[in-house]
């Protein structure tokens, strides 16, 4: 993961194995809506909305997914919270916030 914080005239942004999380196309939208830095924390909110869409003749919804993620610096505990409604992953893994955790090392290049 790489945080380019923001400046006087570009946005904050958040790279993950060096795809920008801001991305748009004919499926939906997935916006970094904050990037928060603090010696101990660093926390991430994203949205990420999606079209109408029909798979292998199956017909979904639109459907929104919020996250958030907070990176604990000095012990690597990675926690993430998802809110989804709608759209495949609420068809699939039904409406709801979903909680997980994971360590994490530092990358060998920091």
């Amino acid at each position: 993961m790489k945080i380019s914080p923001a400046t006087k005239t570009q946005k904050g942004k958040v790279y993950l194995d060096d795809r920008d999380l801001d991305r748009s196309d004919a499926n939906g939208k997935q916006v970094v809506k904050s990037i928060i830095l603090s010696q101990m924390n660093i926390l991430i909110l994203i949205d990420a909305q999606f079209e109408p869409e029909n798979i292998l003749g199956v017909p979904y919804s639109a459907g929104q997914v919020s996250t958030q993620i907070s990176l604990n610096r000095t012990n690597g505990k990675l926690t993430k919270v998802e809110v989804i409604q709608g759209g495949i992953l609420g068809a699939t893994m039904g409406d709801g916030t979903y909680f997980s955790e994971e360590v994490c090392l530092p990358s060998k290049s920091n």
